[in-house]
């Protein structure tokens, strides 16, 4: 239904949390033609709609070409970007068409706190691009990725989500790429994971895609996905042209096929990797009472924190109520 595509590794920024590490571009990034030529098959497979992501989508040279090839192919497109590049022109440019959305990032509804994981300047740079975008008809979101940092601003980010007049998008933080070196730090804590289902259930309105299915309550029961749609709905094409299933397992362990030597129909039919995802089953998770809501949670978590795609996600809501008892438990103790 989409694909998630990181179309270059370059960006302006170095925040601490980053999935790719994104600084530098990747050597032999695709070229334009290449690019093209993919959004062609993209269409011949009816793919619905194209994420895309990096890096920083807007410092491709010829990212706008590639957009606009897939809204001449009726494909809508949703851009992930830090903000930082959003001007009056580009967003007029955006606005010729309603085949797209946008997403920019603020991680934190205090420029202390955005600052200081995404760096210097960030926080008033996307509030700059929010206030431009929100006076268009391109459907835009705030782009949050929960932290230990930002947890006890969920409410204040909803208030000015409200305030500009965009809606607000929660996403989770995965110990990938940058954020592999910053994960201990950075990472909420069991009781800050149990506080933010809560909120979640009581504000249907906020979206988080498939990110915090394991953590979702019952509440929020038929609002999304309830299992990892990796292999089976979706998955992610790297800056090179490598296929991995989705954007937190772009790695060499994880690299489903080459579009510079197969197509991307004979990749997802066929690709050994995409077909294990496809049976994926979590046994160790299949007894809990929650199984239904969240199906073993996030494979990309469980193989960064347990070596396992099919060990069980250690942040699922079950796993967070243990640890916080745990945690009373070992202090009692003391």
């Amino acid at each position: 239904m989409n694909l998630t595509w990181e179309v270059t590794l370059l960006c302006n920024l170095r925040c601490r949390h980053c999935l790719s590490s994104s600084a530098v571009p990747a050597k032999d990034e695709m070229t334009t033609a290449e690019a093209l030529d993919l959004v062609d098959q993209l269409s011949r497979e009816r793919v619905f709609q194209i994420n895309f992501g990096g890096g920083e989508p807007f410092m491709r040279p010829d990212f706008l070409q590639i957009i606009d090839a897939c809204h001449v192919k009726g494909i809508m497109t949703c851009i992930s970007t830090n903000g930082t590049l959003i001007n009056q022109e580009l967003v007029d440019y955006l606005s010729r068409t309603r085949l797209v959305a946008i997403q920019v990032s603020l991680d934190g509804a205090r420029s202390e706190t955005c600052d200081e994981i995404r760096g210097k300047g960030t926080y008033g740079a996307a509030i700059q691009a929010l206030k431009l975008l929100a006076k268009t008809r391109i459907p835009t979101s705030i782009n949050t990725v929960l932290t230990a940092k930002n947890a006890g601003e969920v409410e204040e980010l909803q208030r000015l989500a409200d305030e500009i007049g965009v809606s607000l998008r929660i996403s989770r933080f995965r110990p990938s790429g940058r954020g592999a070196q910053t994960y201990e730090e950075l990472k909420p804590t069991p009781a800050q994971l149990l506080d933010f289902s809560a909120w979640l259930g009581r504000n249907d309105n906020i979206r988080t895609g498939d990110s915090f299915f394991s953590l979702s309550p019952q509440e929020r029961q038929g609002l999304g996905l309830n299992l990892c749609g990796a292999c089976k709905l979706t998955c992610c094409v790297g800056p090179t042209g490598k296929m991995y299933p989705c954007a937190f397992l772009q790695s060499e362990r994880f690299e489903a096929g080459d579009l510079r030597r197969n197509s991307f129909k004979e990749i997802w039919d066929n690709s050994e990797i995409y077909n294990d995802f496809r049976q994926l089953r979590v046994y160790s998770c299949e007894g809990c009472d929650r199984f239904d809501l969240c199906h073993g949670g996030c494979p990309a978590v469980a193989y960064y924190l347990k070596g396992d795609i099919a060990g069980g996600d250690p942040e699922c809501l079950q796993q967070c109520v243990t640890a916080l008892a745990d945690m009373k438990e070992r202090a009692g103790a003391v």
